[in-house]
């Protein structure tokens, strides 16, 4: 081949470039195309993961709100059950650490909606037992207001009925006393006369009648005297004559033990002048299984 032949002519040479343009301007074209779309994909994308970022946040305040209600429910809960109460701590610290653990992506996000679910069952559970022990303690606290009132009225009426004992006993105390009538303290002389004069007065005869009491229990019967002076001095012949009356041991003039057989008993109690007595008025006390049965009085007088 010739140099000639291998010499490009100057028409070849403007179709190469123009050829190497055209190549050039095709190959320009599509890396911009492609630039182009790579820019668009990146904007595109750019703005999936912000709505995908606004989308996470708006879920993880709802998931923060849900969990604060449904801790604020947990909090409602009250009970007297001490196992129930321990159950329900138990779920208020779980809905803490879920509070406190940060819910970065979805998953985490579906996990946590799956045991709030859980949670809000459970907690449905435990008000459905809260009602019921609640319920559960109203009856019973109904029942406690029932039994205090009905306790309250056997109370009222065990006091009455010991007021109506205690009018009864005492009425029966009042009926069991065996009363005296007819108490006639005669002073006598040596010859067996009555006299009022100290200076013949020899002894002292008080007799009386036992009134008739059917509720009495029949059997020895001690009645006790007492005959008092002016001066307020009791007229005894030993100072070892003593009986109780009221708990106290007094001291008494003379005694007659008989035999009551529940009638009318006529008794008589003698006392000697032992140079104690003065003149002026005696009182006569008389008294039987610890009551006082009667009284009288009578008078001496001195020498004219």
């Amino acid at each position: 081949m010739s140099e000639d032949q291998n010499i490009n002519s100057p028409e070849e040479i403007v179709q190469k470039k123009s050829k190497t343009r055209i190549i050039l301007s095709v190959i320009a074209g599509v890396l911009g195309t492609i630039l182009a779309a790579m820019v668009i994909l990146y904007f595109m994308q750019r703005n999936n993961m912000i709505e995908m970022e606004i989308l996470l946040t708006e879920q993880k305040d709802s998931l923060t709100n849900e969990l604060i209600i449904l801790k604020h429910g947990y909090d409602t809960l009250k009970t007297n059950n001490d196992s129930l109460n321990a159950k329900l701590d138990e779920e208020k610290e779980k809905i803490e650490r879920l509070l406190a653990i940060n819910a970065s992506n979805v998953q985490t996000i579906r996990t946590y909606r799956k045991e709030i679910k859980t949670m809000r069952e459970i907690m449905k559970s435990y008000i459905v037992q809260i009602d019921s022990l609640n319920t559960r303690n109203l009856i019973l606290i109904a029942e406690n207001t029932e039994i205090k009132q009905q306790m309250r009225q056997v109370e009222q009426t065990n006091i009455e009925l010991t007021q109506v004992k205690d009018e009864l006993s005492s009425k029966v105390d009042i009926a069991s006393v065996i009363k005296s009538r007819e108490i006639r303290p005669v002073t006598m002389n040596k010859k067996r006369k009555e006299t009022d004069r100290l200076d013949r007065f020899v002894k002292l005869e008080v007799a009386f009648i036992l009134n008739e009491n059917p509720i009495v229990e029949p059997g020895k019967k001690t009645v006790y005297m007492r005959v008092t002076r002016p001066d307020g001095l009791v007229i005894t012949n030993s100072p070892d004559n003593l009986f109780q009356y009221e708990g106290d041991s007094i001291i008494y003039t003379e005694n007659r033990t008989i035999e009551y057989l529940n009638k009318d008993v006529e008794i008589s109690i003698f006392v000697d002048n032992n140079g104690d007595f003065i003149s002026g008025t005696y009182n006569i006390d008389l008294y039987l299984d610890g009551n006082i049965i009667g009284s009288s009085s009578f008078m001496l007088k001195s020498r004219r």
